[in-house]
């Protein structure tokens, strides 16, 4: 079941103004115009190839790419790290935190977003009802799918929990979530969350630092019955594993197919524990690895920035991958785990796009400034960035490359 299907705003019909991105570059190499049209890429021809039916773009100077997606934000928690005092959960203030957190990931290019919320204790369901009405006020500019997380679902002291996580879903939660490490029994929270995820044909995705192979591989054996997608993350502690032990657990969660959602920037609401899952040694044994930005400045992470080229930089420094590769984990990759249609530059692939000013992944993982979002075909987001120099008469001389004023841009 997908996290999101594409919805109209209340009372509206689908937007069908047809809208020409003219003269962007690809990452093979070549300049496209791109048309356009209800939502979809209609047609994509050399550029100045395309006649524009009404708005076009300039692109000249930009990569466009599949949009990111970001597959673990903590939309309740967000920018609560400076909070003078208690942080207030009530309704109003988390649909706040909540929508001005996704607005900050959609203008880094997160087109779709997986919020984690915390269920229970004191708050209840309120973080949850306030997080599905950011939704409802963020649709047609991008796609919140709340992931309901209760405290405790074993024992006495989680039957409570595991009836509202029932509630949860039925009030609008898009996936069942948990974090097993934190329940005395993590095997039977585990099985309960399967088995409501079961009840409601809900993915599932869950936060597990990972340190644990036994319960990793007891995790991938329940998973493996079940039809609806599992996702887990970020599993940090399995880096820290001995490398034979680390090996058959990823395995066990490959022939599972179970999905690994890493958090390279630090820092997580749930999951405390710092570092990242070992990226290399998870593909290598075939899992899917997707990276999503964890904490978004709240008390786990201060300073995150919930951006995925960020993840994807990071990934391609630190981790070692390929800068392309490393890109198809916040975008491509992290839009399979949370069950969205693929994205191309191709005619007939939905218009979820990200144009980045440069020539090459490798560029933009690296000077990411300046961005312009499409969503559903319309451009919703843009990042201007101007770069001078006091002695600019250089840099003309020399032909270096440098940022444009925003009135000489798209």
């Amino acid at each position: 079941m997908p996290d999101s299907q594409p919805q109209p705003p209340d009372g509206a019909t689908a937007d069908t103004t047809a809208l020409l991105l003219c003269s962007a570059r690809l990452t093979d190499g070549r300049t496209v115009d791109v048309r356009l049209s209800g939502g979809r890429i209609e047609a994509v021809g050399t550029a100045g190839s395309l006649t524009p039916r009404s708005a076009r773009v300039d692109l000249r100077g930009y990569l466009l790419l599949p949009a990111p997606a970001e597959p673990h934000a903590h939309g309740d928690t967000a920018l609560t790290a400076d909070s003078p005092g208690p942080v207030s959960y009530e309704t109003e203030d988390v649909q706040r935190r909540a929508t001005e957190a996704a607005l900050l990931q959609l203008g880094h290019g997160a087109t779709a977003l997986r919020s984690h919320v915390r269920i229970g204790d004191v708050q209840g369901l309120g973080p949850l009802e306030a997080v599905l009405q950011a939704r409802r006020s963020l649709r047609g500019l991008a796609d919140l799918t709340a992931v309901a997380v209760p405290r405790l679902l074993t024992g006495v002291a989680g039957a409570d929990g595991l009836a509202m996580l029932r509630d949860a879903m039925k009030m609008g939660a898009g996936v069942v979530g948990g974090c097993p490490d934190a329940d005395p029994d993590p095997t039977g929270y585990a099985e309960a969350v399967l088995e409501v995820a079961a009840e409601h044909g809900c993915p599932v995705d869950l936060h597990t630092h990972g340190d644990d192979p036994a319960r990793l591989a007891r995790l991938a054996a329940m998973a493996g019955g079940l039809r609806s997608e599992v996702v887990i993350g970020p599993c940090a502690g399995l880096a820290r594993q001995p490398r034979e032990s680390a090996s058959r657990a990823a395995d066990q969660l490959a022939a599972a197919g179970v999905t690994v959602v890493c958090v390279p920037q630090g820092g997580c609401g749930a999951v405390e524990h710092r570092g990242n899952a070992p990226v290399r040694l998870l593909r290598a044994a075939g899992v899917r690895v997707a990276a999503g930005s964890g904490a978004l400045r709240d008390v786990s992470n201060p300073v995150g920035r919930g951006d995925p080229l960020e993840a994807a930089y990071l990934l391609a420094s630190q981790g070692r991958m390929r800068s392309k590769d490393a890109y198809r984990a916040v975008a491509g990759a992290a839009r399979e785990a949370m069950g969205l249609p693929e994205v191309r530059v191709e005619a007939g692939f939905p218009a979820e796009l990200l144009a980045v000013r440069g020539e090459r992944i490798s560029g933009v993982l690296s000077l990411a400034y300046s961005r312009i979002v499409i969503h559903r075909g319309r451009v919703v987001a843009r990042t201007s960035a101007v770069r001078e120099y006091c002695d600019s008469a250089v840099a003309v001389a020399l032909e270096l490359p440098r940022q444009g004023r925003p009135d000489t841009g798209p």
